[in-house]
Order: structure tokens, then sequence, then C-alpha cells
């Protein structure tokens, strides 16, 4: 192989155009285009490998943080940081979100529900035959959680706190991404049946960082995050108190003052906690059992509220030869063995 090419191509539609006529070597399968592919795969001469289920996540969050920016307002309306502060209300969405609903209708099956930050094919992985908790759709619950939580419905079924104002929230998503579109589209649709009005506000990418991280002006977002591999410790930047990635109740960021009057919970801190000595501990027992119980916390607290866990596929060329398909690696971990014949 003389030399490789890497084309970027944003749009997700021109990134398929280019692949079927021949332009491309390869592509990332989504579900959307499965069926298409599959369909087209010899006269394509190509081969859809199945990595298994993905290593990464899929979650909404909810805005944490009880701080205020650098004027002194509020990064979240006080009112609704109250609700986003329970963890009643959090399990409420979490039980009124149909996961195998998704799976069916936007993954075409092609995938399973999720409920651990780790993913099922993680040797760190807490089943909830094991003991971890698991949120299967349920309004009933999601409902009486509310009711018991000091929320009440009016009379045409809407959703009102205990000061009678209507709950409704802002979901961040993330522009030109169809499945992230059609889940979204769905957790409208789910958390309607329980009142809740959800207003969904679509940016590009960047400007979805710059809020999350920078403005910190949000109140909930729908997004992804890659795994950080076999390790769990790879995570640690999202559960670190301080980390970059502990979006749900971000610190300061280098060069920034402290934030005045962010809280950190118990529950948070004990995640952070787990991390570090899992981290300092070498026995692989004592840190599945330590990492366990930093699963059981966030599925407790639901600082990220998961959805499902779709199967990875890739199309490559049979021009490409060479290939042994890996999970962790995909088709190109063996580059140097690789070999182009047309």
């Amino acid at each position: 192989m003389e030399n490789i090419v890497w084309q970027v191509i944003s749009n997700r539609d021109n990134q398929l155009l280019n692949f079927r006529s021949g332009k491309l070597d390869t592509i990332t399968v989504e579900p959307a285009i499965f069926p298409l592919l599959k369909r087209e795969e010899k006269r394509g001469k190509y081969t859809i490998y199945n990595g298994g289920l993905s290593s990464g996540a899929r979650f909404i969050s909810f805005n944490l943080n009880q701080g205020r920016n650098a004027q002194g307002k509020p990064f979240v309306d006080p009112i609704k940081s109250k609700w986003f502060n329970k963890k009643l209300f959090r399990q409420a969405i979490a039980y009124a979100i149909n996961r195998k609903a998704m799976v069916n209708n936007i993954y075409r099956g092609l995938g399973a529900p999720q409920h651990s930050l780790l993913p099922i094919t993680s040797p760190f992985y807490l089943s909830p035959e094991a003991g971890l908790k698991i949120y299967n759709y349920n309004l009933e619950k999601a409902k009486s959680l509310l009711l018991s939580a000091g929320f009440k419905y009016n009379q045409n079924g809407e959703l009102l706190d205990s000061q009678n104002n209507r709950v409704e929230f802002t979901l961040l998503l993330t522009a030109g991404r169809k499945v992230t579109e059609q889940m979204a589209t769905q957790i409208n649709q789910d958390l309607a049946k329980i009142g809740i009005k959800v207003n969904l506000k679509f940016l590009s990418f960047n400007a979805k960082i710059k809020r999350l991280n920078l403005s910190k002006d949000w109140e909930a977002f729908l997004r992804g995050f890659v795994g950080g591999g076999v390790e769990p410790h790879g995570d640690y930047t999202i559960w670190s108190v301080n980390g970059r990635l502990h979006t749900f109740n971000q610190g300061n960021q280098p060069g920034e003052k402290a934030i005045e009057g962010r809280k950190v919970a118990e529950w948070e801190q004990e995640i952070d906690d787990l991390y570090v000595r899992a981290s300092q501990v070498i026995d692989e027992q004592k840190r599945k059992e330590l990492y366990a119980k930093a699963e059981q916390i966030v599925t407790e607290q639901l600082p990220f509220i998961y959805m499902v866990i779709p199967l990875e596929f890739e199309a490559i060329r049979n021009r490409v030869k060479g290939i042994k398909y890996g999970k962790l690696g995909g088709g190109f971990w063996n580059l140097y063995e690789l070999q182009i014949s047309d």
C-alpha cells in the first residue's frame, strides 16, 4: 500500500454517495443504511463486517451545576435546577423512555438497550443479574416517582412542580445527525406521555460543545461518547469532579476562576474516589469490585441516562486484502499487512 487518502466528508448522505460510487473504500454502516448496503454487498464488491455491540455510549444528561457565571447569573434557571437535581426526577425520566422501541425502530433491531456506563463487552461490566439497576420502560413507575418527588398533574395531564410551574426543558442536539434526530423525536414523544414538554434545539457540533463546556448555559443534552477502551480508567476525565468531560456538573477549566456556588454531591465525589482507588489496585478482582460499585452509584443517581448500544458495522472494499476484522481495531489495525489488489 503506497499511500492512504483520508477524505473529510462531514455529511453522512455524501459519505454514502461516495462509497456507493466507489470513491471511498470503507464506510461506517449505520442502521439506517444497513439494509441498502447489505443488498448491494456482492454487486458493490465489498464486505460488511460486524464488530458486535459498540463500546461507546449514547445518553441524555441534565445540567446539575448550581453555580453562577462571572456576571452572577445561574447557569440553570433555579426553578429547573431543583427538578434536575432530584434523583427521583432523573429516575422517572429513565423509566419513561422506551429503549426497546428505539432499538427496533431507529436501529432496525441492530442493537440493545443500554443501562451502564460500561459496555456489555467490557470484562468489568456489572450485569443486571449481578446487581446492576436497570430502568425498563414503565410509565406508571415514572409517574409514581414524580408524584412522590412533589410534582403533580393538572386537568390537561401536564406535569407541574409544587409551585405550579409547567415542567419543560430544552434538549440540545447536534444538527445533521439522523439517528440523533430520531432518538430525540422519540424522547420527546415518550416524555409527553408523563406530562413533560421537551423543546428540541439543534446546534452545530462546535456550538454545542461551546455551550456545554464554556458558557455552561444549557438544560439538557443528547450526545454520545466513544468508549475509553477495555480499561474503565480511560474514562476518568468523565468521572473526575474536575475532569474536562464531567459535563453534567462542569468545574472551572484551566485559566478560569473557581465557579461560585458550584456544589459537588457526595455520590459524585465517591465515583471519583472509586476510580482513583481502582487505578491503584493491581488485583483484578478487587478492581472489578471498585468499578462495580461506581457502576451502581451511576445507575442509581443517573447523571447520564443511557439509551441504546448499537451494533458496529463497517463496509470495506474487497480489493483491500488481508483484513482481519477486530472488535478493538476495526478493519485496519494491521495496516502494515494490508495490500491493494484491483
